[in-house]
């Protein structure tokens, strides 16, 4: 198994106060943490990479720690999601081997989360950009809570990295109402509602 070769690490926070309506009392927070990594299966077909994701566990939770951090605490976190851009060097299935050390990463520091991360990959150029999907923590089906966060860096990933990423949110979009499921009636069991 390949070690964790880390360029870079990024933490950019997004404050929103209205969306042409009101002004909220309280902004709505965004933030994206970014590990830019050497892709080690980088240039050639590798059979076996899952092996891989054991060694992005500790760059998942520090991202997640680092995050939670900025936004002030866990108990403020109400939206999350990740993504990966891979260099052109690499293949779209480097980007999914974060879905367990991102994903997991976000649950155990968060503590007792339900509904499944959303995330988005691709393979691009160095400064591509990507949104990556929010959904509520407890429950997917929580439709004030959807929302993207558009994220990249302008010098990353180079040919032969990885820019792994994680999004949270302290809450619904500014101006959340268009109905479905609300927060507050969140049942909680399946993750769903």
């Amino acid at each position: 198994m390949a070690d964790v070769n880390l360029r870079k690490m990024c933490l950019a926070i997004e404050e929103v106060f209205h969306d042409g309506g009101p002004v909220a009392t309280t902004p709505s927070r965004r933030g994206a943490a970014i590990a830019v990594i050497k892709n080690p299966f980088a240039d050639r077909y590798e059979d076996e990479i899952a092996s891989f994701m054991e060694a992005l566990r500790p760059v998942g939770l520090t991202l997640a720690k680092n995050l939670v951090a900025r936004l002030g605490g866990v108990e403020n976190i109400e939206g999350y999601g990740k993504a990966a851009i891979v260099g052109v060097g690499g293949e779209l299935e480097h980007g999914a081997l974060w879905h367990a050390p991102g994903g997991y990463a976000m649950r155990e520091v968060l503590g007792g989360t339900k509904a499944i991360v959303p995330s988005a990959k691709k393979v691009a150029a160095a400064g591509a950009r990507i949104d990556v999907p929010i959904a509520h923590i407890q429950a997917a089906y929580v439709r004030s809570h959807f929302d993207s966060m558009e994220v990249g860096l302008h010098d990353a990933p180079h040919s032969d990295e990885v820019a792994y990423m994680l999004v949270m949110a302290t809450g619904p979009r500014i101006h959340a109402r268009v109905g479905g499921l609300r927060a507050a009636d969140i049942i909680g069991d399946d993750g769903l509602r």
